[in-house]
């Protein structure tokens, strides 16, 4: 945020990081400019352990930076988390990145040999490398950021501070989304609109691929020279399908609606004989109303969440991925006794969180459980952000569709055929990237 009227910054900021909270469970940070003098808080946790009232009283200026992270790169820990705030000879910089660099491996020897000390496992660290020593080149940090921005392969949404500057950046793929907003005079950029929304800020646009933008005290200006054709770009499909709240709007495209379109997509292509259909929460709900309203079986609730515990996909370890299911869902034993259920999830990677809800459903009285899976089936690892693990993880690299349904213990199971992904975002105006389920990649990766 960048702050024009006096507003209380920090407050802001943790407001739209509440909002964002789905994005990532593990840490939280705040980067503040006070008169040009940076101070950061960041620790692992959800946003509300990490910011107490008294920690945001005290973190006052008028420009912030903050992140909630889910590592993909770099172990957990809070000398990962983010924000990350470095001083070099031209000053302080704080940095918070959404992304992944397919290129980091290459990028860190390089720099390595290059005599880099590093103090992360993070590639936000890389790029603040690069940018540092861009910047010893050039009179401007955003000419700097415009250099090292063709450096870097991957997919990244970055927001940076300096001492008199608030500069965001999508990758020229925009893999990540970033949107921007006004409150009032001041500026607020966010990776999606529900955070906009949180703090009252107006939706102005999409941060466009490749573009760079700066705000200071002369205004908000723009740089355009990494921009790729108009077209071209390649927003990740998995947004639509899981990562973003229903609520938000990315590429212009209402994120309730595209996973609405992928349960009536599933409902043509793999009906079933059922009493009832559920989703699995949260992101499975849009997809279960899609279904119900596609094949008129009525949509009810079958799934109870204790919204206290963490998005289960983005827990690190598969331990706590099992174990947060436990926590997170039990069953509502009156609704699903003695009928027949289809239930609707977002995705099946390792095959674990499914085959523990189904077991739940039918040990509280469900004639059947029919699986319907509002994505493709992962064939293919993510470089760029997503936690797909390597093939060897994936199920449905080893296994057919009956043999995952039986593994699960399921009735029937269904996937949202891959060739239908256009029509579940027919008002974006990009392309996406399904690579994880064709392995057609928008960068290569090592």
């Amino acid at each position: 945020m960048f702050d024009n009227d006096g507003f209380d910054v920090a407050g802001i900021t943790y407001a739209g990081l509440f909002a964002l909270q789905h994005r990532g469970q593990e840490s939280a940070g705040i980067a503040i400019n006070r008169e040009r003098e940076i101070t950061l808080y960041k620790n692992t946790g959800l946003v509300q352990e990490v910011f107490t009232p008294d920690i945001l009283s005290k973190l006052k200026g008028r420009m912030a930076v903050g992140h909630v992270r889910y590592s993909t790169t770099g172990e957990s820990s809070v000398l990962n988390a983010q924000p990350l705030v470095s001083r070099y000879v031209k000053g302080q910089l704080a940095m918070a990145v959404n992304g992944n660099l397919s290129n980091y491996q290459e990028l860190k020897h390089r720099l390595a040999w290059d005599g880099a000390i590093f103090q992360t496992t993070n590639d936000t660290e890389i790029i603040m490398h690069l940018l540092a020593r861009a910047r010893m080149k050039t009179g401007r940090v955003e000419t700097a950021l415009s250099m090292v921005m063709k450096e870097l392969q991957g997919s990244y949404s970055l927001v940076m501070m300096s001492p008199q500057k608030l500069i965001v950046c999508r990758d020229p793929k925009g893999m990540r989304p970033l949107c921007m907003g006004k409150l009032d005079n001041s500026y607020v950029f966010a990776s999606e609109t529900c955070a906009l929304d949180t703090v009252r800020a107006e939706y102005i646009r999409d941060v466009e691929p490749g573009e760079i933008i700066i705000v200071d005290k002369d205004g908000m200006r723009t740089i355009r020279d990494n921009c790729p054709e108009p077209g071209t770009s390649s927003i990740c499909i998995f947004e639509y399908l899981y990562f973003a709240r229903s609520d938000s709007y990315i590429e212009g495209m209402g994120v309730h609606e595209a996973r609405k379109n992928t349960g009536k997509i599933l409902a043509e292509t793999y009906p079933a004989e059922a009493d009832l259909v559920a989703g699995v929460p949260d992101s499975g709900i849009d997809a279960a109303i899609g279904y119900a309203e596609g094949s008129g079986i009525p949509y009810g609730k079958a799934l109870v969440i204790n919204r206290y515990v963490g998005r289960t996909f983005i827990q690190p370890s598969q331990e706590q991925r099992s174990t947060a299911v436990r926590l997170k869902i039990n069953v509502l034993r009156d609704a699903v006794k003695g009928k027949r259920i289809v239930l609707v999830d977002d995705s099946i990677v390792r095959g674990t969180t499914s085959a523990r809800l189904v077991s739940m459903l039918k040990e509280a009285g469900a004639k059947e459980v029919h699986m319907r899976i509002s994505s493709p089936p992962f064939l293919w690892p993510c470089y760029f952000g997503t936690d797909v693990p390597s093939k060897e993880h994936l199920i449905a690299c080893h296994h057919s569709v009956d043999e995952i349904c039986k593994m699960l213990g399921a009735d029937s199971l269904g996937f949202m055929p891959v060739e239908r992904l256009s029509e579940i975002v027919p008002d974006i105006k990009c392309r996406y990237c399904d690579g994880c389920f064709t392995g057609n990649y928008p960068y290569t990766h090592e």
